[in-house]
């Protein structure tokens, strides 16, 4: 069968237009700010848009079909199209020369990852600040799917995009028109983001910062306008709740919040997997508050001024870190590594955990660890009971054996990947704790890491060829394995 290469290029130049769109937005700002940047990114947005235009038109003839193979083509190389063209406002505008310190942090962006080789955030101007928060923002709920919301105009159908690009195991099906659920989706997140402007905003944030971290925030993506992360604001707890606030509705499955707002409270409530990622993040942070309250260890200077005491600045710094490295998001507001050997281990581990199916997170994902402790547990049952047909159950509903296979699959291939992400970071330099803290934030699109790239350090210290690694395991990790693994089989690219 052979692929329909003008939808590829198609579609891939509808992207470029979309990007360019949003480059358009980043200059508008640059502009109201007047930072001496705006012709910089309008430049940026100008040959990005015209690219996108040209490969439309000439591909305008183009079947209107999109098969499974054709869907993962488009979603990969569309992830690889839009970083490169993200580039531009950093190398037009010097805010980030070379071309390896501008994909890396574009493809950090677009993959919400949210590691940066910036040394100074707050010397790059308000465009260009701005434009890297837009990157989290347009890669949060994907890209693609933003696609899917408007495909109806081409007349194509984009089932194919969103089995390929959904985040998580499921894809859940709001609507039974797949363009009306990414419609759904996009408005929810849409909403969530002018909200948590408007909040952060009554906080006591700038608006434009209140912005830039709602972006960064309900992505799960971590980029702040501040050297100092989110601990520029540990003297205004209520900010600091708010982001903990939607970090956390932004790793819960965003189908379960269109739930909420039609009134089906419990369909949220009796969710499995949201009562675990609920339960995770309540135990994760009362035993980091107990140990941080202990003082372990843990340096009281990260922590001044405490507002309202000891005992409710270790609550809300361990919860803060445990739902933004659970999340994904990448938000500090200490460096965590430092407060007690127990807890640097306790958040490597949760590193793998991730959000919810469905969510902006990275990560292995809640539901796929549940099913897997299941489904181990089950074997227990099966061993002493070798006839017996013993399904793993989830939300009162049997799981199909096939798609435990690809979860398991999907948990080996993942553990082997972090093994070889840290071989490599190794084979370049990195010692031990650094390299394994890197493959594993990179894999699991989680930003600070351990070692030389801890949560108040940067990602600047690698190697040019570690940022390119980082890279491509960031969109590994962005797209769920296989989605880009399958590009790399000789039987994907067969004809027949």
């Amino acid at each position: 069968m052979r692929l329909n290469l003008k939808i590829i290029f198609h579609l891939m130049g509808l992207l470029l237009l979309c990007n360019g769109f949003f480059m358009i937005m980043a200059a508008i700002v640059s502009g109201i700010y007047d930072d001496g940047v705006t012709l910089d990114i309008s430049l940026a947005g100008i040959i990005t848009m015209l690219i996108g235009t040209v490969s439309m038109f000439y591909t305008r003839t183009h079947k209107k079909e999109v098969k499974r193979r054709e869907g993962y083509i488009i979603v990969t190389f569309g992830w690889l199209v839009m970083s490169a063209s993200g580039m531009l406002p950093y190398l037009f505008s010097g805010a980030i020369p070379g071309v390896t310190n501008a994909f890396f942090e574009t493809m950090s962006g677009y993959t919400t990852t949210g590691a940066s080789i910036v040394d100074d955030i707050e010397a790059l101007p308000q465009g260009i600040l701005f434009w890297r928060s837009l990157t989290h923002w347009i890669g949060g709920m994907g890209i693609i799917v933003l696609a899917i919301a408007i495909l109806p105009l081409l007349g194509i159908g984009g089932m194919q995009l969103f089995a390929a690009e959904a985040p998580g195991p499921s894809a859940d099906k709001l609507h039974p028109r797949i363009t009306d659920t990414a419609k759904r989706l996009w408005l929810i997140y849409f909403g969530y983001t002018v909200a948590e402007t408007l909040l952060l905003k009554l906080a006591g944030m700038s608006f434009f910062d209140a912005i830039n971290h709602s972006l960064a925030t309900l992505s799960t993506g971590g980029f702040s306008t501040k050297n100092l992360s989110m601990a520029y604001w540990n003297d205004q707890p209520l900010i600091q709740y708010i982001v903990i606030l939607f970090m956390f509705l932004a790793g819960s499955n965003f189908v379960l919040s269109y739930y909420a707002f039609k009134g089906k409270i419990q369909k949220v409530l009796f969710d499995e997997e949201f009562k675990m990622y609920s339960i995770f993040i309540i135990s994760f942070s009362l035993i980091a508050a107990l140990v941080v309250y202990l003082k372990a260890n843990v340096p009281l200077s990260d922590f001044h001024p405490m507002v309202f005491g000891e005992a409710e600045s270790a609550f809300r710094h361990s919860l803060f870190q445990v739902v933004s490295v659970i999340t994904t998001t990448g938000f500090v507001t200490a460096d965590f590594t430092s407060w007690a050997p127990f807890l640097t281990v306790l958040f490597f581990g949760l590193m793998f955990l991730g959000g919810s199916a469905g969510s902006t997170s990275g990560g292995i994902k809640v539901m796929r660890h549940l099913l897997i402790i299941r489904n181990g547990l089950l074997e227990f049952k099966r061993t002493l009971h070798n006839n017996a047909i013993i399904p793993v159950r989830y939300n009162n509903k049997t799981v199909d054996e096939n798609i435990v296979y690809n979860i398991i699959a999907f948990f080996v291939l993942y553990m082997l990947l972090f093994i070889i992400g840290s071989l490599g970071l190794g084979a370049l330099g990195l010692d031990f704790t650094s390299a394994i803290g890197g493959a594993a934030s990179s894999l699991g699109n989680v930003g600070p890491a351990l070692g030389s790239l801890n949560p108040v350090s940067n990602y600047n210290s690698l190697p040019e060829l570690g940022k390119w690694w980082c890279g491509f395991l960031m969109l590994l990790g962005r797209l769920e394995l296989f989605t880009v693994l399958i590009l790399f089989t000789p039987y994907f690219w067969k004809t027949n």
